[in-house]
């Protein structure tokens, strides 16, 4: 990926799945992008830190109501 600062504490993040921004003082960053919201949160030089992380929902399958009536469907399960 790569980041590109466009003032300063504010990056535009290429990468292969998209593109995103990130900003935010040293220590703490918002990034947003195609695939969601993140907030880390650390403490500089010591590894410690704090991810929360909120992906975009996917596309839910659409289901199609069926040709067949529900006396049709119960004749064909009983083999009639």
């Amino acid at each position: 990926m790569e980041a590109n600062k466009i003032f300063p504490g504010i990056f535009l993040n290429i990468g292969k799945k998209g593109i995103s921004f990130s900003f935010g003082p040293k220590g703490i960053k918002y990034t947003k992008g195609t695939s969601g919201e993140r907030v880390s949160v650390g403490l500089p030089g010591t590894g410690i830190y704090y991810v929360d992380q909120k992906r975009r929902s996917q596309k839910k399958e659409k289901i199609e109501p069926a040709d067949q009536t529900l006396e049709d469907l119960k004749k064909e399960i009983e083999g009639k």
